[in-house]
C-alpha cells in the first residue's frame, strides 16, 4: 500500500469520522498491516518519538553569556583596576563575570530537559495485530495505520482512533487537567469537540485506567497531542525577566554616562586647565573607578541567592535566580485547577436517600471521616439506606484503597477509590463486606448502557444485585426506592432528577445506586434482568475538593493586588463551582476553549480582563491566554502540572511547577517548583519576591548615591583646581571596604510591614525612577557638602594636608553608614528604635568598617600605604556629627516626600484597616 506524503495527522479530524472511515483513509483493516507495508511506512513517517533538537555548540553558548552591557562594564572594571594594580578588585570582578557566565551556560539546557521529560512519556512497548497476528512490539515501531490492543494499566503509545471499547476508561490528567477519567467509547462525536470531549480517541501518554479495546494509530511522535507540545515549548520565547530588562538599561546608560563624564573631564583638564596627560589620566581613572558600582552585580547575585533560600525554607524551589524578584512583580497568576486550587483526589462530598441529604467530611482517600445531617454529626445507625447505600459502593467497585507510609491510595479508578473511602466513613469495611458477599457475575460498565452491576452470594445462600450508575439511567430501570424504615416506597423521579441536578450544579459529579434481591440459586446476570426491577438506594455526589488554604490564597492575593485567573480543562460547571468556592468572582462568566477558537486576538484581549474562569482550553489555549495578558503589561505567574501546561509555564514571566503530582515535563519548563504543591505557598513566594526586590532597590538606592557622592569630591576638584579631598588609592580603599560589607548587609534585610498590602509595581517599572534619579543627586550634593566642609575645616585649622584628607575620606565611610541606616526602610520611617536597632547582619558589617578606618587612621604601616594621620578625638565627633546631620536631612525629606505621595497613603490606610 502506499500512503500519502504528508502525515494524515495535519489533515483529519479523526474524532469525526466512524471507524470504518478511518481505517479507509489510512488504507488500513482490522487485521493489521502486513510486515512490508508496516516497513514502509515506518521510513515515510519516521520512529514514534520526540524529535530531538539540534544542540548548540557549548562554547558559542558561553560565549553568548558575555554580551551584555553589564559585563562591558565589568570587563572594563577589570581592566582599570588592573592597570592601578588593585588586584584584589580585579580578583572579585572577574570572578562574578565568571559565575554569571556558567549559570547562564547550565540554563541554557532548560528547554533541551523539558523536551526529555516529554520524550520519556511515550510507552516503550505496545501490543500489535500485524497480518491478522497479535505480537509485540518497540513503541518506535509504530506507524500510522497500526491497529493496537489496550487494557486497564497500559499506557497508550500513540494517538488512537478507538475501533471497539469494553468498558474503557483512561485517566488524561496530563493533557486536560480533568482529574476523573474518562470513558471511552467507538460512535464519532463532533468534529468542533475538544480534547477532553474526544472519547472516541486515545492520545499518546495517557494511561488506560480500566477495560480493554483496540484502536487505529493516527498519528505518532511529533504528530500526536502530546508531540504537539513538544513542537509548541521550541517555538515559544522565553520572556526576559524585569530584573533582567532593567539591569540592562541601568548597565548601558551608567555605561554612557560614565565614559562621557570621563572623556570631557580628561580633555578639559588636558586642554584647557593644562594638566599633564599623565596625572589626569591617573585622576580620570580613579573618578571612574568611583562611579562604576562594581560591587553591585556580586550584592544582587547574593541578595537572589539570599532569596531562593528563604523561598526554599517555604516549599518553593526556585530554578532561576532571577525569577526570585520577578514572582514579587506577579499581578495576576493563571492557575490550573487540579492539583493545584484543588487536591486532585476525587472524594465523596454528599449522599442523597429518599428523606435526607448527608454531608462527608474526612481527608483524601482514607475510609474514615463525619458524616453529617444539618450541620450535625448524623447517627448512621439510625439511617439503615447509609449502611445498604455504603455496601454497594463498596461491591459493585473493583478499585482497591491501600495505605502507604500514612497516605491512603487508589489502585484503579480514583472514582470508584472515592467510593470506597465513603463506604468506610459510613463503617461499611470493603475487605469484610466482599469475604461476606464474594462476586459472582457482573456486568461491567460501558458508555452504551452507563451503568456497572455486581451479582453477590452470601454463605447462606442469599443473593443480591448492586448496580451504580449514572442518575438518568438508574433512575429509569429502578420501580421503587428505599424509603427511610427500611422497606420500599414509589419512586418519585422528578424529586430525584432536580435534587441530582442541584448538587451537579455544584461541581459534583452525582452517581445512582439501586439492588435487586434474586433467587439464590440464580449465577449468570442478564441486562434483562435489571429493566424495571430495581430499588433505589440514593446517589453520591463526587467532587476534586479545593485545598483549604488556597481559598485563604486567593483573599491573600487579591488583599495584595493580584488577580488569580483559573484555566482547565475541565468541564465548565466543575470550573464555575471550584471557582466560587475558592473566592474567585467569576460573575457566572465562564469561556471555554471553544469560545476562544472564535475570537480573534482583540477580542482575546478583551476577554482574558473580563473573565476569571477559562474551561475545555488546550494548551494552545492557556498559552494564548498568557500571552494576551502580557500584552497587557501584566507580569503573569502560571502554575501547573500537567504536559498540557509546559508552553505556557515556559511563556509565562514566572513559570510554577508542582513538585509533588506535577509531570517531569512541566518542572522543566518552569522557572519555580512548588515543593508542598500547595497553592499558599505561592503568597509565600510573593511576599519573599517582594522582599527581595525591595532589597535590590535598596542595594541599588545605597550604592549608586554614595559612588555619585565619591565620584563628585572628584570631579569639582578637577573642574575647579582644587586640592583632591580625596585621593584615588582612598577611594579604592573605600569601594573594598564598603561595598563589600555595608551593601551586602542589605541583602539580609528582613521584610518591610504592609508589603503585602502594596499594588504589584508595573512592568515597565524603572530601577531609577524619579524619585532615586532626585535621592541621588540630593546625596551627592550632601556628601560635597560635608566631605569638602570637613577638608576645609581642616585646612582653616591648619592641619596638614594628610590630615584634612584622613578627616574627609572618614567622613565619606560615616556618611555612607547613615546612609545604610536610612535606606533600610524606603517605605516608612527610620526614626523608630526598631530600625535604629537593625539586625544583626547590619551591626558586624558596621563594625567590620568601623575597625577597618581605625586601622587605616592609626596603624603606621597604613598610614604610609594610604598617606592618612591620626585624627583627635574631638575631630572625630565632628565626623560622627556629619553623619548624623545626613542622616537626618535625608529622613525629613522622605517623611516629607511619603506624606505627598498617593500610594504611600494608601499603603498606611490599608495598614490601618488590618
Amino acid at each position: 500500500m502506499s500512503m500519502p506524503a504528508t502525515h494524515p495527522a495535519h489533515r483529519q479530524a479523526w474524532h469525526a469520522m466512524t471507524a470504518d472511515q478511518a481505517l479507509a483513509a489510512l488504507q488500513a483493516d482490522k487485521a493489521g498491516l502486513s510486515a512490508d507495508d508496516a516497513a514502509r511506512r515506518a521510513v515515510q513517517f519516521g520512529a514514534n518519538r520526540m524529535p530531538e533538537a539540534e544542540r548548540p555548540n557549548v562554547l558559542m553558548v558561553f560565549l553568548r553569556q558575555f554580551n551584555n552591557a553589564l559585563i562591558y562594564v565589568l570587563i572594563g572594571c577589570i581592566v582599570i583596576t588592573a592597570m592601578l594594580q588593585h588586584w584584589l578588585d580585579s580578583a572579585v570582578i572577574a570572578a562574578v563575570v565568571s559565575v554569571n557566565a556558567i549559570v547562564g551556560l547550565v540554563q541554557e539546557g532548560r528547554t533541551e530537559k523539558a523536551m526529555d521529560a516529554i520524550r520519556q512519556m511515550l510507552a516503550p512497548t505496545a501490543t500489535v495485530l500485524r497480518a491478522g497476528s497479535r505480537m509485540m512490539v518497540s513503541g518506535e515501531a509504530l506507524v500510522p495505520g497500526d491497529i493496537v490492543l489496550v487494557e486497564a494499566g497500559d499506557k497508550v503509545p500513540a494517538d488512537l482512533r478507538v475501533l471497539s471499547a469494553h468498558s474503557v476508561s483512561v485517566q488524561e490528567a496530563i493533557l486536560t487537567g480533568e482529574s476523573a477519567t474518562v470513558d471511552k467509547q467507538h460512535a464519532p462525536v463532533a468534529a468542533d469537540a475538544g480534547l477532553g470531549d474526544q472519547s472516541c480517541m486515545l492520545f499518546s501518554g495517557t494511561i488506560v485506567a480500566t477495560g480493554q479495546g483496540h484502536g487505529l494509530v493516527v498519528a505518532t511522535g511529533a504528530d500526536t497531542q502530546i508531540g504537539r507540545i513538544s513542537g509548541l515549548l521550541t517555538q515559544v520565547d522565553t520572556v526576559s525577566t524585569p530584573l533582567v530588562e532593567q539591569m540592562g538599561v541601568l548597565s548601558r546608560w551608567l555605561t554612557a554616562l560614565i565614559l562621557v563624564i570621563a572623556a570631557l573631564l580628561l580633555l578639559y583638564g588636558y586642554f584647557v586647565a593644562r594638566h599633564p596627560f599623565d596625572s589626569m589620566f591617573m585622576a580620570v581613572v580613579g573618578l571612574s573607578v568611583a562611579a562604576i558600582p562594581e560591587g553591585l552585580p556580586a550584592v544582587l547575585t547574593i541578595t537572589l541567592a539570599i532569596g531562593v533560600q528563604a523561598m526554599a525554607r517555604r516549599n518553593a524551589i526556585v530554578r532561576r535566580l532571577p525569577a526570585i524578584e520577578t514572582i514579587g512583580s506577579v499581578s495576576v497568576i493563571c492557575t490550573d485547577k487540579t492539583g493545584t486550587l484543588t487536591r486532585n483526589e476525587m472524594v465523596v462530598a454528599s449522599v442523597l436517600t429518599g428523606e435526607h441529604t448527608f454531608a462527608l467530611d474526612g481527608d483524601g482517600y482514607a475510609p474514615a471521616g463525619v458524616v453529617r445531617l444539618d450541620e450535625a454529626d448524623a447517627n448512621v445507625a439510625e439511617h439503615t439506606v447509609l449502611g445498604q447505600l455504603a455496601q454497594a459502593a463498596a461491591l459493585c467497585n473493583d478499585a482497591e484503597l491501600t495505605c502507604r507510609d500514612g497516605n491512603w491510595v487508589v489502585e484503579g479508578d480514583p472514582m470508584e477509590g472515592a467510593l470506597l473511602a465513603l463506604a468506610g466513613k459510613i463503617g461499611v469495611e470493603a475487605a469484610e463486606a466482599r469475604r461476606l458477599w464474594h462476586r459472582t457475575d457482573a456486568i461491567a460498565f460501558d458508555s452504551r448502557h452507563r451503568f456497572m452491576a455486581t451479582l453477590h452470594h452470601d454463605h447462606a445462600h442469599h443473593a443480591l444485585v448492586y448496580v451504580k450508575g449514572a442518575p438518568e439511567r438508574l433512575l429509569g430501570m429502578c420501580r421503587d426506592q428505599r424509603g427511610p424504615s427500611g422497606g420500599t416506597q414509589a419512586l418519585d423521579r422528578t424529586a430525584w432528577e432536580q435534587r441530582a441536578e442541584a448538587i451537579a450544579d455544584s461541581g459534583q459529579r452525582v452517581l445512582a445506586f439501586a439492588v435487586l434481591g434474586v433467587p439464590g440459586d440464580k449465577t449468570v446476570l442478564e441486562q434483562s434482568d435489571l429493566e424495571g426491577s430495581l430499588t433505589l438506594l440514593g446517589m453520591a455526589g463526587m467532587i476534586d475538593p479545593p485545598r483549604p488554604e488556597a481559598i485563604a490564597a486567593v483573599q491573600q492575593c487579591r488583599g495584595a493586588g493580584i488577580g488569580v485567573k483559573m484555566i482547565t480543562g475541565d468541564h465548565a460547571r466543575t470550573a464555575a463551582a471550584i471557582a466560587r468556592q475558592v473566592g474567585l468572582e467569576h460573575h457566572g462568566l465562564v469561556l471555554t476553549g471553544a469560545d476562544l477558537d472564535r475570537m480573534d486576538e482583540q477580542a482575546l484581549g478583551a476577554a482574558v480582563m473580563a473573565c476569571d474562569v477559562f474551561a475545555r482550553t488546550s494548551p494552545e489555549h492557556k498559552l494564548r491566554l498568557v500571552m494576551a495578558l502580557q500584552a497587557h503589561g501584566m507580569t503573569v505567574a502560571m502554575t501547573g502540572d500537567g504536559v498540557n501546561d509546559a508552553p505556557a509555564l515556559k511563556r509565562a514571566d514566572v513559570g510554577i511547577a508542582m513538585g509533588r503530582k506535577g509531570s517531569a515535563a512541566a518542572r522543566e519548563a518552569a522557572k519555580v517548583v512548588l515543593a508542598d504543591d500547595n497553592f499558599a505557598s505561592i503568597v509565600a513566594a510573593v511576599r519573599e519576591g517582594r522582599t527581595v526586590y525591595d532589597n535590590i532597590k535598596k542595594v541599588i538606592s545605597w550604592t549608586l548615591p554614595t559612588n555619585a557622592g565619591e565620584a563628585a569630591t572628584i570631579v569639582v576638584a578637577l573642574l575647579f583646581g582644587m586640592t583632591m579631598p580625596v585621593t584615588p588609592i582612598q577611594i579604592l580603599w573605600v569601594n573594598l571596604v564598603t561595598a563589600a560589607t555595608l551593601g551586602f548587609a542589605l541583602a539580609f534585610e528582613p521584610t518591610e510591614e504592609n508589603t503585602m498590602r502594596r499594588a504589584p509595581r508595573r512592568r515597565t517599572e524603572a530601577l531609577i525612577g524619579a524619585t532615586l534619579a532626585w535621592h541621588i543627586v540630593l546625596v551627592a550634593l550632601l556628601f560635597l557638602a560635608g566631605v569638602f566642609g570637613i577638608f576645609s575645616y581642616a585646612l582653616a585649622r591648619g592641619y596638614p594636608v594628610e590630615l584634612a584628607r584622613t578627616m574627609a575620606l572618614n567622613t565619606l565611610v560615616a556618611m555612607e553608614i547613615f546612609h545604610l541606616f536610612f535606606i533600610r526602610n524606603i517605605y516608612g520611617t527610620s526614626l523608630t528604635w526598631k530600625a535604629v536597632r537593625g539586625t544583626r547582619v547590619v551591626w558586624v558589617t558596621v563594625i567590620v568598617v568601623f575597625l577597618a578606618q581605625l586601622a587605616i587612621t592609626y596603624l603606621p604601616p597604613l598610614q604610609n600605604l594610604f598617606g592618612t594621620r591620626a585624627v583627635a578625638l574631638l575631630d572625630g565627633l565632628l565626623i560622627f556629627a556629619t553623619g548624623v546631620a545626613l542622616f537626618v536631612i535625608v529622613e525629613i525629606e522622605k517623611q516629607i516626600r511619603l506624606r505627598l505621595s498617593p500610594a504611600a497613603g494608601e499603603v498606611r490606610q490599608a495598614g490601618a484597616a488590618a
